[in-house]
């Protein structure tokens, strides 16, 4: 290290100069209790030092040479005003040591008395200066602090004894604290460290306070300890006894290293606060004003902090440093400490929308499609051929009809019905083909099982296809040709199947209808429309069959709700409630199980390995709920007790609940990718081909799927359920709604069925009251964000007197 000694003092051309080495004339703020000579000494350090390290640093000040400068700053000592005494001055000056004797020294001298004044820790964050008032037991103080507060310390929690001072009054000790703080100057460390570190001499606030004030009186003591106790560059602390510490300097590496980082933390504590600038500012516009959610990302910086709180907000944080990130900017916007609390700092900024679908974001759900699925998708579109062109069977004659919500994106099934001349029923059941475009192990087919089914939500779809080859590609549409798998059954009059078989065709849809639509036409029973008539005998007669083999009934309410514009605040939301004994969904439905019967027939004449399911039966004694009336109350008992499905996927297994001997869920490939795998199993066999999967490959793919199916039902109840409590939230106060108690939970606290809305809640009902009863209530509470619904039964004198 270069250096040139000057006056008896070393500088030192590697330390990099400060604002101290440029002063005006006047602004002597920083040497206010430093002694003439002193402050004189160090001024001319600063000075030299200036004119050795560069001259000017362009800070425009008007510059002196030493001598005048040192003149200039006497003649303001000689005017600054004289202070009056109130405390006494230090009886001893210590010389600089080299040793830890002195600590030892000092903690005799230091001994606990009243009216010393301390500094003492009061908790993690606090520091405080008291006055020590009287012992408190044998080891403890009573202290008055600079707030006036009177408490009890122990030894342990002082970490500094001014020294030099007598019956000192705590109610000085904030004019004592202004009086430091006017003082303090971090600069003069850093001259002070290049002395000791040239001495290689530690030191201890006294001494430091002679060295840098040319005083070790309390004020200035106190001083050099806060500069001290404050540092994190030049000094580190080398022994500590009680409440006195000794000092060393840090090497010339070491205090580089740590400005370098001292620096990079201010860089880095003013982009954090102009991030939390920018929160605050889009927290305080309205709602159409905030900025776009992309343009949060557009900065690395600011990316990863709105990532770390989204990440917080989900309980989704990959490390620590998202926890901290995500801590530090709900501490800055003073929010508590809590996913909540980031969900609403985020709706707040306009990043989240206020309804918000947290599970979505959760659960992790594949919403997008990359690039190259796409590109594949649009390939398949304009370049793919039919491999099974040539044994598609013309059902173009047939009338066909398709049934479905009528916001229903993938039309994936189809009927027709005809009758023989024997008079027997024959069904036919159309698929639609996705594996006519989609081969095994393709790129499309292998996203399809990562995902595992379209997702269906109240305010989107997510298909389990990219949308545009579902639509246009794979779907059945009205009018057009359409490749499909057709399974035909011809019935029995009994209502079981007689014959079966299973083709690749072409067919031409003939009407796209709502349930609603299709079950008007049923009423009507109009003579043009005898097709639809006939399936609807079919449905009745599988209904009867399946319920003498066994099969339990459980149709009940089922809810709907699709909302046009989820991310308004207000959006419009459109609720259906949909009765599953509904003649035209019993239709759909009964045919649907017929085809999952008549494939898994098919399977087993063939030997083919195929998804079978099946559900036991045998703890459900179907008669033990004779009592309860039919319809929801008794689907609803029912359903609590059955066990979960099995799956089989060598042979067919009985499927108790559908009272069948074996079931395949071939009608939605579209939407299941389990159906897909059927498909690709059973066109394989069509085509005299090799399956393309073993049974030990299927079930090796079905737990995968499986697994991705139940978390898309899991988001599928829980984005229902939040719309279904914001819908309530809605309502009038006085609106009333009927409700069937479904069973009692806990005394009086029943489970209840809503029946307009055909949403299950609990509330509280008077005694009474049975299972299947109907009560009224109203909405007391409902907030979806935190799953809360409260309802409250209307008495029936309430009733009465309200409808008087």
């Amino acid at each position: 290290m270069a250096a040139r000694s000057v006056n008896n003092f070393s500088i030192f051309r590697s330390v990099p100069s400060s604002p101290l080495s440029t002063i005006r004339r006047g602004e002597l703020h920083h040497f206010g209790s430093v002694r003439p000579k002193s402050a004189a000494r160090f001024l001319v350090l600063l000075s030299e030092r200036h004119l050795l390290l560069g001259g000017s640093h362009g800070f425009g000040f008007r510059r002196y040479s030493v001598l005048s400068l040192v003149d200039s700053i006497m003649e303001e000592f000689e005017v600054l005003p004289r202070r009056r005494p109130r405390i006494v001055r230090a009886a001893n000056r210590l010389a600089l040591t080299s040793s830890g004797e002195v600590i030892q020294d000092k903690l005799v001298k230091q001994a606990l008395q009243k009216g010393l004044l301390l500094e003492f820790k009061k908790d993690s964050e606090r520091i405080l200066l008291a006055v020590a008032q009287r012992p408190d037991g044998r080891k403890n103080w009573m202290v008055a602090d600079q707030n006036g507060v009177t408490s009890s310390i122990k030894p342990q929690q002082i970490t500094y004894i001014v020294p030099g001072v007598e019956n000192f009054a705590h109610t000085e000790i904030s004019e004592f604290i202004q009086r430091a703080q006017n003082n303090l100057d971090s600069t003069l460390l850093e001259f002070a460290w290049v002395e000791l570190l040239e001495a290689n001499k530690p030191v201890t606030a006294e001494e430091l306070a002679e060295m840098i004030f040319g005083s070790s009186e309390p004020l200035e003591s106190y001083c050099a300890h806060l500069l001290l106790s404050r540092d994190d560059v030049y000094f580190t602390v080398l022994e500590s006894k009680g409440p006195c510490s000794l000092y060393g300097p840090r090497s010339t590496v070491h205090v580089e290293e740590l400005q370098r980082r001292k620096l990079a933390k201010e860089i880095a504590d003013k982009e954090f606060e102009e991030f939390v600038q920018l929160l605050k500012s889009a927290k305080a516009m309205p709602p159409h004003a905030k900025p776009a959610k992309s343009s949060w990302k557009v900065e690395e910086k600011i990316r990863h902090r709105i990532e770390s709180l989204q990440a917080y907000a989900i309980d989704a944080c990959k490390n620590d440093d998202e926890k901290k990130t995500a801590g530090m900017i709900l501490k800055a916007m003073g929010q508590a400490k809590t996913a909540s609390a980031a969900v609403n700092l985020l709706i707040d900024i306009g990043y989240f929308p206020v309804h918000v679908n947290l599970d979505l974001l959760k659960l992790n759900i594949r919403t997008d499609y990359p690039d190259d699925i796409l590109s594949a998708a649009e390939s398949l579109l304009l370049e793919s051929s039919d491999p099974d062109e040539i044994d598609r069977i013309d059902l173009t004659h047939l009338k066909v009809y398709a049934i479905d919500v009528d916001e229903a994106d993938e039309l994936d099934d189809a009927l027709s019905a005809t009758k023989l001349q024997d008079g027997r029923i024959k069904i036919w059941i159309h698929v639609a083909d996705p594996t006519s475009l989609v081969q095994p192990g393709s790129i499309i087919e292998r996203e399809a099982m990562r995902r595992g089914t379209s997702v269906f939500l109240p305010t989107a779809t997510y298909s389990m296809f990219p949308e545009k080859l579902a639509m246009e590609g794979m779907s059945l549409k009205q009018g057009k040709l359409c490749n499909a798998v057709s399974v035909s059954v011809v019935l029995r009059s009994d209502g079981s199947i007689a014959e079966y078989t299973v083709c690749n065709s072409v067919i031409r849809p003939t009407y796209m209808l709502t349930y609603e639509s299709a079950s008007e036409l049923l009423h009507l029973n109009l003579e043009e429309e005898v097709e639809l008539r006939m399936l609807g005998e079919a449905a009745g007669l599988r209904l009867q069959w399946r319920r003498e083999q066994g099969a339990i009934e459980t149709a009940s309410l089922e809810t709907r709700i699709k909302v046009a514009n989820p991310d308004d605040p207000d959006p419009l939301i459109n609720l259906y409630v949909e009765n599953q004994a509904d003649p035209a969904m019993r239709l759909v439905s009964e045919m649907m199980i017929l085809c999952g019967e008549a494939i898994a027939t098919f399977g087993s004449d063939n030997n083919l390995p195929l998804p079978y399911r099946g559900q036991p039966q045998s703890n459900i004694d179907a008669s033990a709920f004779d009592h309860l009336p039919e319809g929801p109350v008794r689907s609803s008992a029912i359903v609590k007790i059955m066990r979960a499905a099995e799956m089989d996927f060598r042979k067919p297994i009985r499927h108790g609940i559908l009272g069948l001997p074996g079931y395949v869920q071939f009608t939605s490939p579209i939407r299941r990718y389990m159906d897909l795998l059927a498909h690709y199993q059973v066109k394989a066999f069509l085509r005299g081909d090799s399956p393309p999967f073993s049974a030990g490959q299927l079930e090796g793919m079905a737990s995968i799927v499986n697994m991705h199916a139940r978390l898309a039902k899991r988001l599928f109840n829980s984005s229902l359920r939040y719309w279904m409590l914001e819908y309530l939230r809605r309502q009038p106060k006085d609106k009333r709604f009927r409700a069937l108690i479904l069973k009692f939970m806990k005394d009086r606290i029943a489970a209840l069925l809503l029946v307009e809305v055909g949403f299950q809640a609990s509330a509280w009902v008077s005694v009474g009251s049975q299972i299947g009863d109907e009560v009224e209530v109203q909405v007391e509470e409902a907030h979806p964000r935190d799953d809360i619904l409260s309802l409250k039964e209307i008495d029936r004198i309430d009733v009465d007197e309200a409808d008087a």
